[in-house]
């Protein structure tokens, strides 16, 4: 019993360690050794516990991918509340991910891209999500003649506003034109902008 504890307790902090050097030096740049420096733990460890950087960063992600749905579900199915409302829960859940992930998006992309099963709780909660009481908000908008575009449009035009600017973080960085904390800062800016530019176009 005290095996199993010990053993529990030594995965989390490794799991831990891993999130705070993917954020800090991206994945790309970060050695298996970074990890278990971080985690004050022997190499060996990681790779008996995780095989691989590759797989523990499955692992993490998968993880945060549960935890952002588990959030966002109650928020989109929610039948009291507004549109305009939800989409600034979704849009400040969604940005505190990825500020605390920024890593997320490229992995999620990639993954997509690859044509890899190995997420498939990224398909499942995408199912959820479009039958959801938010979307039923925006198609009858849709049917009312409200919105004259599909409800996709601004479900695509969401996800895009809050993802790219992830995506296009290694190159702002290494360009210099932001530094990281400036990076961050417009990140926060973007939690208002993005609910506020989104209900305009629908003219909410």
């Amino acid at each position: 019993m005290a095996k199993e504890k010990i053993d529990t307790t030594t995965e989390e902090k490794l799991k831990e360690a891993a999130r705070r050097v993917f954020t800090q030096k991206g994945y790309a740049a970060t050695k298996v050794r970074d990890i278990a420096a971080e985690a004050n733990i022997n190499l060996a460890l990681v790779n008996y516990y995780f095989r691989s950087k590759e797989k523990l960063f499955e692992l993490i992600m998968t993880e945060t991918i549960q935890k952002l749905f588990e959030k966002i579900r109650p928020i989109i199915y929610d039948e009291t509340t507004t549109i305009a409302a939800k989409m600034e829960s979704i849009v400040d859940h969604y940005l505190e991910l990825l500020i605390e992930n920024p890593d997320f998006p490229l992995f999620i992309v990639n993954e997509l891209m690859s044509g890899s099963k190995r997420l498939p709780i990224m398909t499942d909660n995408g199912k959820m999500f479009f039958k959801s009481h938010f979307v039923k908000q925006l198609t009858a908008l849709h049917t009312e003649g409200k919105i004259k575009f599909h409800p996709v449009n601004v479900m695509m035009n969401m996800i895009g506003l809050i993802i790219f600017p992830f995506l296009a973080r290694p190159l702002i960085l290494r360009s210099g034109a932001l530094g990281e904390a400036e990076f961050r800062a417009i990140v926060e800016e973007r939690k208002k902008l993005i609910p506020l530019w989104l209900t305009q176009i629908i003219n909410l």
